[in-house]
């Protein structure tokens, strides 16, 4: 088991070699390890994040087949099955870091922010559905009174957003709250930067 600070760590240190252009050797494949793998897997990491695919969190984080579990859906948000899925890999793996990871210009935000300003009937009820899940936090910051331009607005709703989703996890769960309480089990948000791809960690 890796403890929760020594994942972190390692996340940082790949998104700074991504940045850097730099490939970890671990992270390329040989046939011994894939075969290895059809066996087991111990993901360091649990990654819930957005399903944009300028974010695949393999990539961003330099790491290799094998090395994180991760959950992608629109708005990186958190409903039954994303609990489920945590749940799953922290009990099963014992993987004691779980990131929520966000991103700028997401476009589930704007769909939300868009919704709020010109509500639609035409709208999908499925998309509907990722839009009433991101709709509270975005909602809060519109009824401030608060003016702000555009991009710093977004930015903000993509931070409450993450924030949301991180305080559903961890008091959404007993399954989570008890590795919580016991077992070192840590939940964070971050968000990616499409502009510069690096990685800004909340703490």
């Amino acid at each position: 088991m890796i403890p929760a600070h020594e994942a972190l760590g390692r996340l940082r240190e790949g998104n700074r070699r991504f940045l850097a252009g730099v490939r970890h050797a671990d992270t390329t494949l040989s046939q011994s390890r894939l075969a290895g793998m059809a066996e087991e897997q111990k993901p360091f990491a649990i990654i819930l994040g957005c399903a944009d695919s300028r974010v695949p969190a393999e990539i961003v984080f330099d790491q290799g087949l094998g090395d994180l579990f991760v959950i992608r859906v629109a708005g990186n948000i958190v409903a039954r099955s994303q609990v489920g899925s945590v749940e799953f890999a922290a009990e099963r793996f014992s993987t004691r870091l779980v990131v929520v990871l966000g991103h700028s210009q997401c476009g589930a935000i704007l769909a939300t922010l868009e919704e709020l300003r010109r509500p639609t009937e035409s709208q999908s009820h499925n998309l509907q559905s990722i839009v009433d899940r991101v709709r509270p936090s975005v909602e809060r910051l519109l009824n401030t009174g608060q003016h702000h331009d555009e991009d710093t607005l977004v930015g903000l709703a993509v931070r409450a957003n993450v924030e949301a989703s991180v305080h559903h996890l961890r008091h959404g769960s007993e399954i989570l709250e008890d590795l919580i309480r016991n077992e070192g089990l840590r939940i964070v948000g971050a968000e990616y930067s499409l502009e510069t791809g690096e990685v800004e960690f909340h703490e």
